[in-house]
């Protein structure tokens, strides 16, 4: 047991009894403590005065006026883009109907900022308090992106890229990166900063400090891990249960559904389904395969009852892993609207 990411907000939302999420003043409050928002020494009084009526009343009516009396332009639009989230925020039933509502329509209008924490929230939420530090490392890919590396013998390591680049500015990429190399970081893990089962109960003291490198190749635990976060996401949004498991190859002459889980994957299995030439470089850049399959065959479309759906995770052309879990709640073929 252990209470994790702290600093996400989760702890000030309340639970429904169906197990949504329900925003709270004091969620609404934690925005209003961010750099976007909060009081410096140089706020005007307009600004301190709305910040005030705002704290004390997180879902007090904000006029144009006030807005506009503040004497920093780029504070104004901070509050104008906050008071539109946040009165999306407070239509919705519950912040898994906000979250779902934001990739239908016109297509995503709040920061995406916003979106990550959200998504880091709801994966706090899923995986609850009882849970394996895998399972959260690998959790920690819905929401922030990888640096992907790949070393001798076809290691592939993921290390969370901001913690990679403060890293390197500060002359300290060589804890994450630099000494990733050949067979001794398998011997000195810990020293190296990676997690594998071994030391995963060293991730609880440093929960938030976002700086395990982990190994993604097929046949190793965080690879299974995933999967079971993916489970959990499917099930917690859509009510549907499936069983995820990873592969190496797709050698399905009846492929018929595939869900890439970013941008890359995607394009490589459009590729590879519409059986496209690729280059080497191309299928290079995969990270793993996955087969899903539904546990309950009537919530899929009768076309692809009893047939898997093939999943894929890959690095751009940057080398980095940027996950989009929302493709997992609309590109699926269910029967009925979830």
């Amino acid at each position: 047991m252990s209470n994790y990411w702290p600093n996400s907000a989760y702890q000030t939302l309340l639970t429904s009894p169906d197990g949504q999420l329900l925003v709270t003043d004091d969620f609404l409050r934690t925005y209003l403590q961010r750099p976007e928002l909060s009081l410096v020494p140089e706020s005007c009084a307009a600004e301190q005065a709305l910040n005030q009526r705002l704290t004390e009343n997180p879902r007090i009516e904000i006029t144009e006026q006030e807005i506009g009396a503040m004497a920093d332009e780029d504070i104004q639009e901070n509050y104008r883009v906050w008071l539109r989230y946040r009165t999306r925020l407070l239509a919705a039933s519950s912040l898994e109907g906000f979250y779902m509502s934001l990739f239908k329509g016109d297509g995503v209008d709040v920061p995406p900022l916003f979106v990550m924490q959200l998504t880091q929230i709801f994966v706090r939420h899923i995986l609850g308090d009882d849970t394996h530090p895998l399972e959260v490392r690998m959790g920690e890919i819905f929401f922030r992106t990888q640096k992907i590396t790949v070393l001798e013998d076809s290691i592939v390591m993921a290390a969370d890229e901001e913690v990679v680049a403060r890293n390197a500015q500060a002359g300290e990429s060589g804890n994450i990166m630099d000494l990733l190399k050949g067979k001794s970081m398998l011997t000195k893990s810990a020293d190296l900063d990676v997690l594998y089962e071994d030391n995963a109960a060293e991730y609880w003291t440093r929960n938030e400090d976002f700086d395990f490198a982990v190994q993604l190749n097929f046949g190793h635990e965080p690879i299974n891990h995933f999967c079971r976060v993916l489970e959990k996401w499917i099930k917690h949004f859509l009510g549907v249960a499936v069983r995820i498991t990873p592969m190496q190859q797709i050698s399905d002459p009846k492929w018929s559904w595939h869900v890439g889980l970013d941008a890359a994957a995607t394009e490589i299995l459009n590729k590879l389904y519409n059986k496209e030439l690729l280059e080497a470089d191309e299928l290079e850049k995969v990270i793993c395969l996955f087969r899903l399959d539904f546990i309950d065959e009537t919530a899929v479309t009768k076309a692809q009852q009893g047939k898997p759906v093939y999943l894929a995770i890959a690095m751009n052309d940057q080398q980095q892993l940027k996950l989009k879990p929302q493709n997992l709640l609309f590109n699926l073929p269910l029967a009925r609207a979830s």
